[in-house]
């Protein structure tokens, strides 16, 4: 079983920025591919970033050039650094894991909400 809980949601304004933090419980963090979800009111939840257990990332178009994803391995810890900012990244923002590194996202956090106001 893994647990995560999600940190760092609150209220920005159009151009801030964010940092979103997901840590892990278990002792081999390091082994699991994991990813940040988002999910806008009425709308369905859309996949953001994923970082791989070798450390590779890839991001959604819609945030590439905006949004960092990296982890520690040593903190059991997962990141999302957000940039500039729009309305339109409004959204519950949720970390997953995928322990057997098969695309498939096990584990989830219960969401940290983040708000940008126009």
């Amino acid at each position: 079983q893994v647990q995560l809980i999600e940190s760092g949601g609150g209220l920005v304004q159009t151009g801030g920025s964010l940092r979103l933090s997901c840590t892990a419980s278990g002792r081999t963090f390091s082994n699991y591919h994991m990813s940040w979800f988002r999910q806008a009111p009425g709308k369905q939840r859309e996949w953001v970033a994923v970082i791989t257990s070798e450390g590779n990332t890839n991001l959604a178009d819609s945030v590439r050039g905006r949004f960092t994803i990296f982890r520690d391995n040593d903190k059991n810890t997962l990141y999302l650094q957000m940039i500039m900012l729009k309305p339109e990244d409004t959204a519950v923002y949720y970390c997953a894991a995928d322990p057997s590194r098969r695309g498939i996202w096990d584990y989830w956090g219960q969401g940290t909400q983040v708000t940008v106001s126009s």
